[in-house]
């Protein structure tokens, strides 16, 4: 359950959506839903000149937060270590939207926005959030695998950014056609985009071992 104490997405000065206010979504169950049915993320930071940098990294939600982690060589990573503010945002792509004008052409997506500035995990907290990553990204995989080492530990930076200033946009609809162009002799309509795995292929030595049944049960 949601923890009600939290401001809903879209709900704060920062985080309210100007530009086409009725797609903006305050549900958290929604924001959560996003951020699990997600991969990749896009992380933003600015440097001590200004110049502003986006990392795409692997991430988990875990409860009302966001995990990462990146090298602790990382210079980008380290001043997020350091709490500079970012701006993280998962986006995923759904359909394309054929209009019958080019200026009402677009895409079904659901997009999530996280402001706020990340915590450094200890390393006990991070090799769980470690887990938590593995387990979004290759559920099942974690108990087959080495799990880190001390070493890697100590070379890897794990973040958490709180689910506090959110925002989430979805787009769904049909075309949004001008009166205008509803006569036009064009098909109109949208074409979804699906996303699934492939048949597993293994490396040389994989290919003496089956492939595991969670690997197997993955689906998108």
């Amino acid at each position: 359950m949601a923890d009600t104490a939290l401001p809903a997405p879209g709900s704060t000065s920062r985080t309210r959506v100007r530009r086409i206010p009725e797609k903006s979504v305050g549900d958290r169950a929604v924001l959560h839903a996003v951020l699990d049915a997600g991969l990749v993320a896009h992380v933003a930071v600015t440097d001590d000149d200004g110049q502003p940098y986006v990392l795409p990294v692997a991430y988990a939600r875990d409860g009302e937060r966001v995990l990462f982690h990146g090298s602790t060589g990382s210079r980008l990573f380290r001043l997020l270590a350091d709490g500079r503010p970012t701006c993280l945002t998962v986006t995923l792509l759904d359909g394309l939207v054929l209009a019958r004008s080019a200026f009402e052409s677009s895409m079904h997506y659901r997009g999530a926005m996280v402001l706020g500035r990340a915590e450094v995990l200890d390393e006990t907290a991070a090799e769980a959030a470690l887990r938590t990553i593995s387990d979004h990204l290759l559920p099942g995989r974690w108990d087959d695998i080495r799990p880190p080492s001390r070493k890697e530990l100590a070379a890897t930076l794990v973040l958490a950014l709180p689910l506090q200033e959110t925002s989430v946009k979805v787009s769904d609809g049909p075309p949004d056609d001008a009166a205008e162009d509803l006569d036009r002799p064009v098909w109109g309509g949208h074409v979804p985009i699906r996303e699934q795995f492939g048949t597993p292929v293994p490396d040389a030595r994989g290919a003496v071992h089956p492939v595991p049944d969670y690997v197997r049960r993955w689906t998108r």
